[in-house]
This record gives C-alpha cells, sequence and structure tokens, in this order.
C-alpha cells in the first residue's frame, strides 16, 4: 500500500510565481524520492489553459511516517504553493504497465494524458458493485496499460484497506476523449464510479522505477 497526495495551489494572483519560485527545489526532490523508488509517480494537474493548477502525486511508502517525510520534504507544500491537499491510501493496480518518460525525454509543450479521480457510491451496495465487475474492469484495462492509453491506475482505500474509488491516468488530450473512454468501463456500466473527476496533465520525466506489473 501507498498513498496518494492530490494537492491544489492557491487561486490568489500570486500563485503562478509562488510554483515558479519553488520548481525547481521541486523537481529535486521527486528526482530524489523518484530515484530511490518512494515515488511512484508524479504529474501536475492543468487547467483548461494548459497552467498547473495542483498536483496528483503516488507515493510508494509503507506508513504514514513515509508520507509525512514527503510533505516535509516537498517545497510545494512547505513554501504554500499548495493550497490545499487531500491524502487517500492507495494501491496501484499491478498491471504490464510501459515505463514512464526518463530523464532526457522531451516535455511535451501541452496537455497529452487526463488525470481520472472516481470514487465509489456511499451506498450499502457499492462494495457489491465494485467486486461484481472488478475482473471485467481489470481484464479491460490490462491490455491499455500494455498499450499505453493506460499509464497508471489504482485503487483508493478506506481505513481499512477497503477499495472506495479509483484513480487512472489516460492517454486523453481531452475530457470528452476521456470521458468516452471510460463510458465503456464496467466500473462505469455497472455504477461503481459515481463521481469521477478529470484534470488534464503531461508528465515530467524523471528516473521512475518500473510499476508494479510494468517493464
Amino acid at each position: 500500500m501507498g498513498y496518494a497526495v492530490l494537492a491544489f495551489d492557491g487561486e490568489d494572483r500570486e500563485a503562478p510565481a509562488r510554483r515558479m519560485a519553488a520548481r525547481d527545489r521541486h523537481l529535486e526532490v521527486l528526482t530524489r524520492w523518484a530515484g530511490d523508488g518512494r515515488l511512484a509517480f508524479g504529474t501536475p494537474l492543468l487547467a483548461a489553459d494548459g497552467r498547473a493548477i495542483g498536483s496528483l502525486m503516488i507515493l510508494a511508502v509503507p506508513d504514514e511516517a513515509g508520507l509525512r517525510d514527503y510533505l516535509a520534504e516537498e517545497p510545494f507544500n512547505q513554501s504554500g504553493v499548495w493550497a490545499r491537499h487531500e491524502v487517500f491510501p492507495f494501491r496501484i493496480a499491478p498491471l504490464p504497465y510501459r515505463r514512464l518518460p526518463q530523464p532526457g525525454t522531451p516535455i511535451a509543450p501541452s496537455r497529452t494524458h487526463t488525470v481520472i479521480l472516481a470514487h465509489d457510491g456511499r451506498d450499502a451496495g457499492a462494495a457489491a458493485r465494485r467486486q461484481a465487475v472488478r475482473a471485467q474492469h481489470i481484464a479491460r484495462v490490462g491490455p491499455m496499460a500494455e498499450s499505453g492509453l493506460l499509464a497508471i491506475g489504482g485503487a483508493i482505500l478506506d481505513a481499512g484497506g477497503a477499495m472506495i474509488g479509483s484513480v487512472a491516468v489516460t492517454a486523453h488530450d481531452t475530457d470528452a476523449a476521456a470521458r468516452a473512454w471510460m463510458a465503456e468501463d464496467p466500473y462505469v456500466t455497472g455504477g461503481v464510479w459515481q463521481e469521477t473527476v478529470l484534470h488534464g496533465t503531461r508528465f515530467a520525466p524523471l528516473p521512475w522505477q518500473a510499476l508494479p506489473g510494468g517493464v
């Protein structure tokens, strides 16, 4: 198990300048944490006009001590770039992912991917609905991970380790394309995902380690 950190920048006039001032130090921390495998994945959240407005970080740490260490080192957290953040226990689904962009890979000039944050229903039948279609969902996304359409995906967990939602990062450069992909997923057709939020993104090339099940 690890943690997903979903963070949002301030909305004041100085917010972009704060991010830019801390960006180099932020990348230094990410490079170190990615290199030793403690940061499995990290990416900015982009507004419709391409501005960075937040971050998604997926930590491969075993306990809350690792989470606290990251938040204590993260310049975006310590220098006020992030105005608020949420933390979710998270487990990456072991799938045949392609390797994430390594140092030297050019950074795309615009959005290339979509971050999908999906929460299951909160009713008494939610867990049963997920379990009923989980095998179909995994069968669908496995080939997509292998092709690169799914860059990373996994389950949001509650305090007891039960799956209550999902994060998926897909190679769609528009919300419309991502929603069309979602519409055919068993977690949508089976009524598992009840609330979904989408954010554009593009990847930073860092010394990422292979994801669980990946190459």
